[in-house]
């Protein structure tokens, strides 16, 4: 078993991962994204008693992962092992979250959100509930 597949990570690296593992996969990591990712880390009660300092650090460990052969796939499988279900939701809402921080997602992002629906069992119905919240967010007249 190598060093990676023998990893485990605590639900707020898993959090964390799932918003890198975003911004990585259409391969244009921009500004827009990685400050939402620092705000969501600072604000939301689920990284309660993180560290935001550690923050870097995490990201860069994810981003090692997803540069082996099968990084996506070790990535979703750290993340599932690392959620609670009662953050999968959570984990999901914040993927999306930063899809839409740069209000153009891509394919390879939509992509990703239904490997993250599958890996987590979530339903489409859940997943939907939580897209529409987020572009209700970000409408304007």
């Amino acid at each position: 078993m190598n060093k990676i597949a023998a990893k485990t990570i605590n639900h707020h690296q898993a959090l964390i991962y799932v918003m890198m593992t975003m911004v990585a996969v259409d391969a244009k990591i921009g500004n827009a994204e990685l400050a939402r990712i620092g705000r969501l880390v600072q604000t939301l009660p689920a990284f309660s008693g993180f560290d935001p300092e550690r923050l870097t650090h995490v990201a860069q460990e994810c981003g090692e992962i997803l540069q082996e052969e099968t990084g996506l796939q070790t990535v979703l499988a750290l993340i599932k092992a690392g959620l609670p279900q009662v953050l999968r939701e959570t984990a999901y809402a914040l993927a999306v979250e930063v899809a839409i921080a740069d209000r153009n997602i891509a394919r390879e992002e939509i992509r990703f959100l239904a490997m993250l629906r599958d890996a987590l069992g979530l339903t489409k119905l859940q997943t939907a509930a939580l897209e529409h919240a987020a572009i209700a967010r970000y409408q304007s007249a």
